[in-house]
């Protein structure tokens, strides 16, 4: 199992000298990605009095592509995972454009997790349409993929045309791995189709167990074969014990997990240097293994 960090993007703060502690600090104790959340803009919930979203515009997001650039030369081997990126809110070529170009600059350390979002705010302000969103991502992964992999495309869909043309630089890797975040029905199945893998909203529960049961059975459903298919569980570290931290890893394996993130948010640090020393009393607890 893959043992990596999730970046605390709402309490780190906008310190870049931080921000690079951070993901030097993950990379030197043996994690193995950093993984980031994407919010576009932050909608004011004092002028829609219906509406509790888990984010507004106070929490602060650093933009994925352009935080991993920056990180990319400060690190060596660590990898960059988007958990993740809300695709249709974004133009697909440029998505693609940026991924190939960060992972040419990281030397091929990408992973692109891939989701729709559940904010129509985003989609407004950024003048995309919020309600075909989900089936619109299908042909934007297969958009991406052709033009990872093919110095020149021609492609006439629903909502994309290419004539004749290709990203340069192309990226290290051919395709660029891309994996979901998925939980109701038809995003499993649609992960199940075209994911590289998964990232579970869910414990590991039984609730989880039944939603990879789907996914197996929906991968042999469309010709592949489900253990291709990674599933990166998350542990929330906080005040918790080792004890039980080595409970939720022992379950996540149990549950096939390929990948594993920790998570420091939401636990009452106040520093960057306590989220910090809480991924270090991870690795010290000997929790990280091959």
């Amino acid at each position: 199992m893959r043992i990596g960090v999730v970046f605390p993007q709402t309490e780190i703060g906008a310190d870049p000298v931080a921000i690079r502690d951070f993901a030097q600090a993950s990379e030197a104790l043996g994690y193995r990605h950093i993984l980031a959340y994407d919010h576009v803009i932050g909608a004011n919930p004092a002028s829609r009095p219906d509406w509790s979203p888990p984010y507004t515009h106070r929490d602060m997001f650093h933009e994925p592509f352009i935080l991993f650039g920056y990180l990319a030369g400060l690190t060596r081997q660590i990898e960059f995972v988007t958990g993740v990126i809300i695709l249709p809110q974004r133009q697909t070529v440029l998505v693609a454009k940026q991924a190939a170009a960060l992972d040419v600059l990281s030397g091929g350390r990408l992973r692109l997790g891939v989701g729709i979002g559940w904010n129509p705010v985003e989609y407004e302000a950024l003048g995309e349409i919020f309600n075909n969103r989900g089936i619109r991502s299908e042909e934007q992964v297969e958009v991406m993929r052709k033009l990872w992999t093919q110095e020149l495309v021609t492609f006439e869909g629903k909502w994309h045309k290419i004539t004749d043309a290709g990203l340069n630089p192309l990226p290290v890797q051919r395709p660029i791995p891309i994996w979901f975040g998925a939980t109701n029905k038809r995003a499993l199945r649609r992960l199940a189709r075209l994911g590289d893998g998964w990232f579970p909203l869910f414990g590991p529960d039984d609730k989880c167990r039944a939603a990879i049961d789907q996914i197996r059975d929906h991968a042999r459903g469309a010709g592949r074969d489900p253990d291709t298919i990674g599933i990166e569980g998350r542990i929330t570290l906080g005040r918790r014990s080792p004890d039980q931290w080595a409970a939720d890893l022992a379950a996540w394996q149990n549950l096939g997990a390929t990948h594993l993130s920790v998570n420091t948010m939401k636990a009452g640090l106040t520093s960057p240097a306590e989220h910090i020393a809480t991924i270090r009393r991870f690795h010290d607890a000997g929790l990280i293994k091959e």
